[in-house]
């Protein structure tokens, strides 16, 4: 330990102390006193209670003092925020704090300690939950000195200000990235130039640019989780659809020899593939070294049979484009946990389409500026990661002396 360091328990540096419980009929919509979870703390009550029952439970019972550090004991929990000694009552047993009378540790220096934790429940409850005794437990390191702790406080108030600023720089610019792309997308379908189509899908089945639309097999001969093998044809379903391409190697996978059985739902190679239940809306290019791959009934193959005409690179950024979507979604009920669109109504869904020549330039340039995209959300993601890891060393450093 580090000269003029102690270390301790959190009992040892005070009481855990909680609200009494309040029950939900004390509690009203409108009222003099905000009742809040510590989610929602100082911006929306989550109901409300009467100066009666506050002045009563505040007279009686243990309640929080200005600076005292607040923790959420259920659902998320470690997450904290400052008390400002405003009128408030919060919620029982699922906030929790160290009542910190002798402050032999500031409650700043406590606010990043808590950051700086590993909050884990002890009792394998469904729900996270922290214990007093868990609470009580945990060992913290701290400076003698009030003004040495102060100095760290100061200098993890400023890095964390700082990080902060950085942080939401880099996830706007993760945004922006993402909606560039988006915008520009839209943009290819809604000004469209002279030489442009469009027809519903069902006409395009018949004009023979496109199979008619499959989906996997339903009922009885659907393959079952006990069905799945450890590797084999794999079997698609809309989960497996991510940013464009499909997951075959953490999908499930069924025997060959029961998939050779199936009815329907042999994607191929090529294929665009749409999720049309619960989730809808995913579109992904099929590229794969198998004969075929299996699809669940989540997942609808479209296949161009017409190459000289039909660009499946070009279809695959038309099921995107607002037009289609907006009409896939009217139809499935978007929004619902059973959101659905059937082959029959997927007939109907519209694509519009220039000559092939056009939609090779317009399908090669959405390539490039996707691939763009890619490049910079993953420059973005890795900053923000690098800026996470960052916060934690400096929280590390902190807390074992290191500053």
């Amino acid at each position: 330990m580090k000269k003029g360091w102690l270390e301790t328990t959190l009992g040892d540096i005070g009481n855990v102390a909680m609200c009494k419980r309040i029950f939900k009929e004390e509690t009203t919509a409108t009222g003099d006193i905000p009742f809040y979870k510590i989610g929602t703390f100082g911006r929306k009550a989550d109901a409300y209670i009467s100066s009666y029952t506050y002045n009563e439970y505040r007279a009686k019972y243990p309640f929080p003092k200005r600076g005292d550090v607040l923790i959420s004991a259920s659902g998320t929990i470690g997450r904290r925020v400052r008390y400002d000694g405003e009128p408030a009552y919060f919620q029982d047993s699922n906030i929790v704090w160290i009542d910190n009378d002798e402050k032999k540790v500031l409650n700043d220096y406590l606010y990043h300690f808590y950051g700086a934790c590993e909050w884990n429940s002890t009792k394998g409850a469904t729900i996270s939950r922290l214990y007093n005794e868990d609470l009580r437990r945990i060992v913290i390191a701290f400076p003698e000195s009030h003004q040495e702790q102060q100095r760290i406080v100061g200098i993890l108030d400023d890095a964390f200000d700082g990080l902060a600023t950085a942080t939401a720089n880099a996830e706007h610019n993760l945004h922006n990235a993402s909606a560039l792309f988006e915008s520009h997308l839209q943009a290819v379908f809604t000004q469209r130039r002279k030489g442009w189509e469009e027809k519903s899908v069902g006409d395009l089945v018949a004009d023979r640019l496109l199979a008619p639309p499959i989906d996997g097999n339903h009922g009885e001969i659907h393959p079952k989780k006990a069905d799945f093998v450890s590797s084999g044809v794999p079997f698609i379903m809309a989960s497996d659809l991510e940013d464009g391409l499909v997951n075959q190697r953490d999908c499930a996978f069924i025997s060959r020899k029961q998939a050779d059985s199936l009815r329907k739902g042999f994607a191929e190679d090529g294929d665009v593939l749409l999720s049309h239940k619960g989730t809808i809306g995913r579109v992904s290019i099929l590229h794969t070294k198998h004969d075929y791959v299996m699809l669940t009934p989540q997942v609808t193959y479209y296949r161009v049979i017409a190459r000289e005409k039909f660009l499946n690179r070009f279809l695959y950024y038309a099921l995107q484009s607002t037009n289609f979507v907006q009409r896939m979604n009217e139809i499935a009920g978007a929004g619902s946990t059973r959101a659905y669109i059937g082959i029959l109504k997927q007939l109907e869904l519209p694509i519009a389409f220039p000559v092939l020549a056009e939609q090779e330039r317009l399908a090669n340039q959405l390539d490039a500026l996707a691939a763009e995209t890619q490049r910079l959300e993953s420059i973005y993601q890795q900053k923000l990661a690098a800026l996470g890891e960052l916060k934690k060393s400096l929280l590390h450093q902190a807390f074992s002396g290191g500053l």
